[in-house]
């Protein structure tokens, strides 16, 4: 085994030096006003979770987990998302709040990854939960609150696409068996829509139906593209999720967000407790900012069975695609000699009053404010005005 080399990080992660951590803090704060305004509570979890729980129920592959042991021998794992720890805090120590719950996170989570994927293995998320309430209103919520906070970190061309696990699963089973099904949906999820394709075209089935099933990689569009796709449903399970994805796409008009949102019925997402709907954001240039969906099963490992849905935004992108930055006070550098100190005590904790961010330079130390560090340089001498008297002298 390599030994690190002198002060190397490990593979993943990286330094937030002081104007990133500025930025994520700003939109940290964006967001978390919109998710208040909407009537979302914060809710902190520990980074660490057991693995028989959490663990497990993340559906995060296991080779991805970071696991450790306690020293009574259990196994742990870093935190490798929100919503399952979010699900145990619901059905425990939430158990007796009266439902729907709506609830929104900011921190990190961690995934193992290999050298070569160039992803982060400690990640940021701010995010939402919306949990006990089965409608598509509540749906459609999420994805016009995603489309919300984007919109307050600045980011343009907002894109939201729409799949749905679903009915995706039930158009598939109307012509396949179940391990065909995940052969083809393993292809969609690696997003290798040839690979597909070729499957598809290798199965022995009509025409017609071979059709309808290359027919999922271009259906595109608004509520149109849902209302040619239930002319030709045949099962009542794909009837229910076209109807209930129409009633959402109603309400997301009503939001005023219907147009910046497109049916793709490839998407699967990359966790496994995803059942309904499924969306995922983008900003300018195609930029990967959000995922999120519907995950009725999960709950139920929790004993607290409960309709849920939520969204994660991926903060690390979102630093990149957002044009604000953080609002920040002015910065000013004091310099004073020691024999005005108490006059420039005084009128730094005033400057701090008025919201001002304040540093001290003694002059007699040689230490100067660097330019690029400050908004201005203030200078602090026996003839300012309303001065104390120096040190150990008289007024």
């Amino acid at each position: 085994m390599a030994k690190p080399r002198e002060f190397e990080k490990p593979t993943g992660v990286r330094d937030f030096p002081p104007a990133l951590v500025a930025k994520k803090k700003w939109v940290e704060q964006r967001v978390g006003e919109r998710f208040r305004a909407w009537g979302y509570r914060e809710v902190i979890t520990p980074a660490l979770e057991y693995f028989e729980t959490v663990g497990k129920a993340s559906a995060i592959e296991e080779h991805k987990l970071f696991k450790l042991l306690d020293s009574q021998g259990r196994t742990l794992v870093l935190r490798p998302d929100q919503t399952a720890p979010i699900a145990r805090v619901v059905a425990t120590m939430m158990r007796k709040e009266s439902l729907p719950l709506r609830l929104c996170y900011h921190g990190n989570v961690f995934r193992a990854q290999e050298r070569e994927a160039g992803r982060n293995a400690e990640r940021f998320q701010s995010g939402v939960e919306l949990v006990g309430d089965d409608s598509p209103e509540a749906d459609a919520e999420v994805v016009a609150l995603a489309v919300e906070a984007l919109t307050a970190c600045g980011v343009e061309n907002i894109r939201v696409s729409i799949g749905h696990i679903g009915l995706l699963d039930a158009l598939l089973k109307e012509y396949l068996p179940d391990p065909e099904v995940a052969r083809l949906k393993d292809s969609l999820g690696r997003r290798n829509l040839v690979e597909f394709r070729e499957r598809v075209q290798a199965l022995e089935l009509t025409e017609s139906n071979r059709e309808r099933l290359l027919s999922l990689l271009t259906i595109r569009g608004g509520r149109e593209a849902l209302d040619r796709l239930g002319r030709h449903s045949h099962t009542e399970a794909v009837t229910a999720a076209i109807f209930h994805l129409q009633a959402m796409w109603d309400a997301l008009q009503d939001w005023d967000v219907a147009d910046a949102v497109d049916l793709d019925l490839t998407l699967v997402g990359s966790l496994e407790y995803y059942t309904g709907m499924y969306f995922e954001g983008y900003g300018a240039k195609g930029s990967y900012l959000l995922s999120g969906g519907r995950y009725d099963q999960l709950l139920e490992q929790f004993d607290r069975p409960s309709p849920a849905r939520g969204f994660a935004l991926k903060t690390d992108q979102l630093l990149m695609a957002s044009s604000g930055g953080e609002d920040r006070p002015e910065r000013v550098a004091l310099v004073y000699p020691r024999r005005w100190r108490r006059q420039a005590c005084r009128t730094a904790s005033q400057m701090r009053r008025e919201g001002k961010n304040v540093a001290m330079f003694v002059a007699e130390t040689g230490v100067y404010p660097a330019e690029d560090a400050f908004d201005r340089v203030e200078e602090v001498s026996g003839h300012d005005e309303n001065r104390s008297a120096p040190d150990g002298g008289d007024a």
